[in-house]
């Protein structure tokens, strides 16, 4: 029998148009959008729809954006199949959308929440002084090795431990471009700098941490219905009282995916459902464990193939 793990994206896998076919042809993902407008009381759905991509690009627009969109194909999922997972996870962002598939928050709450996480993130750093790369085939001991001979005090560190042979670091954008002058003699063939305005989930996040932790003072959280896997420790929880703790430390802690899917398989999962826009995660499942059965979908052929495959 099989046993599913439902997968969360994080920046990154928005687009103009997300969720807008689906939106149409069934009512329990326009209600669900509907409802993000209500709780922002702002046209959040037509960011997602419409764009235009460079609002959908603001970091306080992209995570509700992309947690609005994932949690209406997870209900859609719900409604339409039935289909039960032993296990969610988020990457990064995600992970809010994982926390409200397995009812520790109400959608209301995180929507709200993520907003707030994304403009205490961008306050943090200026833009222009923070940067993100990605380090391609090589180990992870070599990665921190190149942070630390770069660093010279400052501030590069891995961020996203994504997959064998995909790091991403992140940090000072000086010390990240001496990064990048530096990976030839590292023994490191390709680095990446990718497009973002905010260097997450290193120390320079502190004080978006310390302001999210404010705001999450205020909000209700209720036990996990399903586990979800933590970015930070890559271990399942389902306690309440863990879920503020393990948000805040988040933001400025690595993201430990690839250990993530390995725990999941680890735990018997056999199939992962990548349960948001775009394709990004279900790449990096592949790279982890080739054993595991994949599937996505954010459009109306991708769903009706989907449900076709597993119902």
């Amino acid at each position: 029998m099989e046993k599913y793990a439902f997968l969360f994206p994080g920046q990154g896998s928005q687009y103009p148009g997300m969720g807008k076919e689906l939106a149409e042809n069934f009512a329990v993902v326009r209600q669900t959008f509907e409802e993000a407008d209500d709780a922002l009381a702002s046209k959040l759905s037509r960011i997602c729809f419409e764009g235009p991509e460079s609002d959908l690009l603001l970091t306080e627009n992209t995570q509700p954006a992309l947690l609005a969109t994932s949690t209406a194909f997870y209900r859609l999922i719900k409604s339409e199949t039935g289909l039960q997972a032993s296990c969610f996870a988020g990457h990064s962002l995600g992970e809010y959308s994982a926390l409200v598939a397995a009812g520790a928050l109400t959608f209301a709450d995180a929507l709200r929440t993520v907003r707030a996480r994304g403009s205490f993130m961008q306050d943090a750093v200026p833009v222009g002084t923070g940067a993100m790369a990605a380090i391609l085939g090589v180990e992870p001991d070599v990665v921190a090795g190149v942070c630390a001979a770069a660093a010279q005090g400052e501030v590069v560190v891995p961020a996203n431990y994504n997959c064998p042979g995909q790091i991403v670091i992140s940090g000072q954008a000086s010390a990240v471009n001496r990064v990048v002058e530096m990976a030839k003699e590292h023994g490191i063939r390709k680095v990446l700098l990718l497009p973002v305005s905010v260097p997450s989930h290193c120390s320079l996040m502190a004080g978006a941490g310390e302001r999210l932790a404010a705001v999450l003072d205020a909000v209700a959280v209720m036990p996990l219905q399903t586990p979800v896997v933590s970015n930070v420790e890559a271990k399942p929880y389902t306690e309440a009282e863990r879920v503020k703790e393990l948000l805040v430390a988040q933001i400025s802690s690595p993201v430990l995916w690839e250990a993530s899917v390995r725990e999941m398989a680890a735990s018997g999962v056999t199939r992962v459902v990548e349960v948001g826009p775009g394709k990004v995660l279900t790449g990096l499942a592949k790279k982890i464990d080739k054993n595991l059965a994949l599937n996505y979908f954010d459009d109306l052929a991708g769903f009706k193939a989907f449900i076709g495959e597993v119902a």
